[in-house]
């Protein structure tokens, strides 16, 4: 059974559970004014919180924690020379989460008011006493300082402050570019926007506040030819980054659009790419997703011990490799961090009021570390959480999410440019596009965007219908060169689902651009 079926499930199948609720909290006792306290934008969420901690602890929780969360999240749609949709909601509730007889219980509510936070917190209890009829050793929470904090995401300009007709001409300009080009038939262009606040407090002193900020502003174009029967796409190269509007300001989104027309275009009459091996040239735009795919799930823990198997199964990084696997050349080092300005994972404290830090996954090819949470760590030795626990609401439970995973640069100087220069036969791909890999995240498949041939360091022509094929540890094995910061650059998720019932999460991988050698290449029309 999966530790979230314990925190649902349990009393819904008529345990009777003695629970020492007591009849009322009495006077709640207030925190003591700690330094820092005075930045809240809302003393009374202190007030709310400490009722909270203090009717768990009364009915019987050793530790408990409490967030008091709202939303709002902006989708505006366009095509061509019309608005599709527009949607604007707000949200907003709490969740206690407690540890009674060493089990986990949590419970939730949409109604913030005294009353409720005092019913919630003590069902919390009850779910926990509950669900350790069914637990096997008692959890472990890693030591974490308490903190008095307020964070927020670094931005110059609130999205929600800018209106929405000005999105949409931005938007319908981006079409309006496209269609400029002779051969485009359908533009499709959108923004997405969250701001995410919440209070945090637990019964070891944490209070925290927090405001996070993301958008997703991006397009595509498709071409129809219907002399040759053939139909091609071209999704913008940006990304969703933990920023402000100035993002979308600042992007060259006509110069792309007038880009992307022409290359959509192009795809009708390029050359159908060859299967073979040959040698990639991978452009942060769509090497991102491979690294989300092939790194970044495989080093959660809770994969590798069979703890989740949602949406991206389990891992091939089972905790007996730690310390000695080889998953690529000594090229290749990860770093897992929730710290970079711009990063969708970004923030200054996790779910479990643990302060975010950055910290290696894989150094020299050999991985080191996994994605930990306060409740992981000692399941690997460790006596500290790399605070990767999030949920994607108040109504939901938290547990470890994906932060941001970066492959860092090469150490010594290297262009693209360069690297290019210095390749004799190659495909260049650009952006993210269809791919497919197995449960244990070992087998892969990806395609991309856009395929370009390299032939004696030159770009020399546009290919089509291009996918490769390898396992993780000889993929990053053929890793022979990665470009310097100069080619760095963020993509990311917007959406990343795990958990039974689901839930999503954002998470950012930067890269530079870099080299595989002897990659097995398909023919994505000539698959049987």
């Amino acid at each position: 059974m999966r530790r979230r079926e314990f925190l649902t499930g349990s009393l819904a199948a008529g345990a009777v559970v003695a629970c020492r609720t007591g009849k009322s909290t009495g006077p709640v006792v207030p925190a003591a004014r700690k330094p820092g306290m005075d930045r809240f934008s809302d003393p009374s969420l202190v007030e709310l919180a400490d009722l909270a901690l203090q009717a768990a602890r009364e009915a019987g929780a050793t530790y408990a924690d409490v967030r008091i969360a709202d939303y709002r999240r902006q989708n505006i749609a366009t095509r061509e020379a019309r608005v599709l949709s527009i949607r604007d909601a707000e949200d907003r509730g709490f969740g206690v989460r407690v540890i009674a007889r060493g089990t986990w219980g949590f419970a939730a509510s949409a109604a913030v008011d005294r009353d409720e936070v005092v019913r919630v917190a003590r069902r919390a209890v009850e779910i926990a006493v509950a669900n350790s009829a069914l637990q096997r050793e008692p959890l472990q929470l890693a030591p974490v300082p308490a903190y008095v904090d307020v964070w927020k995401t670094p931005i110059k300009t609130d999205p929600f402050d800018v209106p929405v007709a000005q999105k949409i001409d931005t938007l319908l300009a981006i079409n309006a570019e496209a269609l400029k080009v002779k051969g485009v038939s359908f533009v499709e262009s959108q923004m997405a926007f969250v701001r995410e606040h919440k209070f945090f407090a637990s019964s070891e002193g944490s209070y925290i506040e927090q405001t996070l900020h993301r958008c997703d502003p991006g397009f595509n174009v498709t071409s129809v030819d219907r002399k040759r029967g053939s139909f091609q796409t071209r999704e913008s190269l940006s990304d969703p980054r933990g920023m402000g509007y100035e993002y979308v300001e600042s992007y060259p989104w006509l110069e792309e659009a007038r880009q992307a027309g022409e290359e959509v275009v192009a795809k009708h009459t390029a050359r159908s790419v060859e299967p073979g091996v040959r040698d990639l040239i991978l452009h942060p735009t769509h090497l991102w997703l491979t690294i989300h795919e092939s790194i970044g799930h495989p080093t959660e823990l809770d994969r590798a011990l069979g703890m989740e198997a949602n949406f991206a199964g389990t891992s091939f990084l089972t905790p007996d490799k730690l310390g000695t696997f080889r998953v690529g050349s000594d090229l290749v080092n990860f770093t897992g961090e929730k710290t970079s300005p711009g990063g969708l994972g970004t923030c200054g404290y996790d779910d479990d009021g643990v302060k975010t830090r950055s910290w290696p996954l894989i150094e020299k090819g050999v991985f080191v570390d996994y994605q930990t949470t306060r409740d992981q760590a000692h399941l690997i030795g460790r006596k500290a959480s790399h605070g990767t626990c999030y949920a994607q609401s108040w109504a939901d439970v938290p547990f470890q999410r994906m932060p941001n995973v970066n492959l860092r640069p090469g150490d010594k100087p290297l262009t693209e440019e360069q690297l290019i220069a210095d390749t004799e036969d190659a495909i260049l791909i650009r952006g993210r596009g269809s791919y497919s890999i197995d449960h244990q995240r070992y087998n892969f498949q990806f395609g991309g965007q856009t395929f370009h041939e390299v032939k004696k360091g030159k770009i020399v022509g546009m290919l089509r219908d291009v996918a490769y094929q390898s396992r993780t540890p000889d993929f990053w094995s053929s890793c022979d060169a990665i470009c310097d910061r100069s080619a760095y650059y963020v993509g990311g998720s917007f959406s990343d689902g795990k958990g039974e019932p689901g839930q999503v999460s954002s998470v950012s991988h930067g890269c530079s651009t870099a080299r595989f050698r002897r990659v097995n290449i398909l023919n994505t029309q000539r698959q049987v």
